[in-house]
């Protein structure tokens, strides 16, 4: 499904253009209507998974993307990571249930220039907006404390291949969908339960979803 445009009325070009990126359908049409109220914004297009909104983001080339999470075939963190990696000037805001602060400091380590809670007041999002569109960074401060306390052991593949155990995928399945082999998946999953101390798989990726490093 390609990602849709959303038409305005408003003046693009003296507008803060935005992409949204949420899966949940309700979710991502109120986050789009909280915001075009807005005389100063402009939600360009919005995207139901990462893949889509790497499209939305390369065809409309917003001032500020907005993300959840957890999302289907690339999360709001990979994108942010992805949108670094080729240096793209959009600002990112990430807009997640995830009070942790493991999800925060790698949301910081991908670029994003705002974590925010969904459970803020309606208008919180629209300051953020403004805000990190002048080059601000808005983040809770209790979070952005906690952020630099335990840091996350794991490595990126590592990271990947518990997600996909921890979701109940055998070695086998992982290392098709990854490209990888077998043995390397086994010793990817038993670096990561070494280094969370954990006694099998299933532990060791409730460890890290936990600590929001997964």
């Amino acid at each position: 499904m390609n990602p849709s445009a959303v038409n305005s009325s408003k003046d693009l070009r003296r507008t803060i253009r935005v992409v949204i990126a949420e899966d949940q359908g309700m979710v991502l049409g109120a986050l789009a209507a909280l915001l075009d109220i807005e005389g100063d914004i402009s939600v360009v297009a919005r995207a139901r998974d990462g893949v889509e909104a790497l499209e939305a983001i390369e065809k409309h080339a917003p001032d500020v993307f907005i993300t959840d999470i957890e999302m289907p075939r690339m999360t709001g963190l990979e994108v942010a990571a992805e949108l670094k990696r080729r240096r793209v000037r959009s600002r990112v805001i990430i807009v997640t249930t995830f009070a942790r602060a493991g999800y925060l400091r790698r949301a910081l380590d991908a670029g994003a220039s705002a974590y925010l809670l969904k459970d803020r007041p309606a208008d919180a999002l629209a300051d953020a907006v403004r805000r990190v569109h002048q080059g601000l960074r808005v983040i809770d401060p209790d979070l952005a404390t906690e952020a630099w306390g335990e840091l996350d052991p794991l490595t990126d593949r590592e990271r990947q291949v518990l997600r996909f155990a921890g979701e109940g995928m055998a070695s086998g399945d992982i290392a098709a969908q990854l490209n990888l082999s077998e043995g390397t998946v086994r010793n990817y999953l038993s670096e990561a339960i070494s280094k969370l101390g954990a006694s099998n798989r299933v532990e060791a990726a409730r460890i890290a979803r936990t600590k929001g490093w997964l």
